[in-house]
């Protein structure tokens, strides 16, 4: 079900496949400012959703003549959200790549389903169970408050001080050196983030924004 032609500002994104993932990403584009069109082909769906986004239409999106009559070439980013479905999924990504979408971001739920998306014209592959998955793991078994793990082994963690690193400078502690990690930032109780520089004294209580190797990282985070 089709209304008026919708006219993309700049930076604007459409997101097909209004699940729990599509619609989070959604609204907090939204709640970003950018305007978003969501795309679901459950009449429900698009009823719930029709004052949260900028727009929000019921349509196939695996047909490249229904998403051109969205002007879906003429959006900055794609968010394909698709995950139960992953024929529909598939299409849908084939069909905004034919339309020439400069950025086309894709949900997968298996490494072979993520594959295919890249081949058929996805330019980045997301892996949200998987990830979830991997950053609960993290903060069950180890004393790190949040954790955020990229593709080259690098990771950035939030964490508390350990004893031997409070009541110093960052660098008279050397943490570079002694543990291969940089502290990017300090949040202390009560008081505004603050980058890390070298005459940043870390005290009790500090909670530090931690980057390195994720082993490193881990290390670190672990003596707290």
């Amino acid at each position: 079900m089709l209304g008026k032609k919708v006219i993309p500002q700049s930076d604007s994104v459409i997101v097909v496949g209004l699940g729990r993932f599509g619609r989070a990403v959604a609204q907090s584009l939204a709640q970003l400012g950018h305007e978003v069109l969501g795309v679901d082909d459950r009449s429900e769906v698009v009823q719930e959703l029709s004052g949260a986004l900028t727009h929000v239409v019921q349509a196939n999106s695996t047909s490249v003549e229904t998403l051109r009559q969205l002007s879906a070439g003429d959006f900055s980013h794609a968010v394909v959200a698709i995950g139960s479905d992953l024929e529909a999924s598939v299409l849908t990504v084939l069909a905004l790549s034919e339309l020439g979408v400069p950025d086309i971001w894709a949900k997968a739920v298996t490494e072979r389903h993520g594959r295919i998306l890249e081949r058929t014209g996805a330019h980045h592959v997301v892996y949200p169970e998987k990830t979830m998955g991997e950053r609960v793991a993290h903060l069950v078994t180890s004393k790190i408050i949040d954790f955020i793990e990229f593709d080259d082994d690098f990771a950035i963690a939030k964490t508390r001080a350990p004893a031997d690193v409070q009541n110093k400078t960052l660098a008279e502690s050397e943490l570079r050196r002694t543990y291969n990690v940089t502290i990017v930032g300090i949040k202390r109780p009560g008081e505004d983030f603050t980058y890390g520089r070298p005459d940043t004294m870390v005290r009790p209580g500090d909670l530090l924004i931690v980057a390195g190797p994720t082993r490193e990282v881990e290390a670190f985070a672990g003596k707290t």
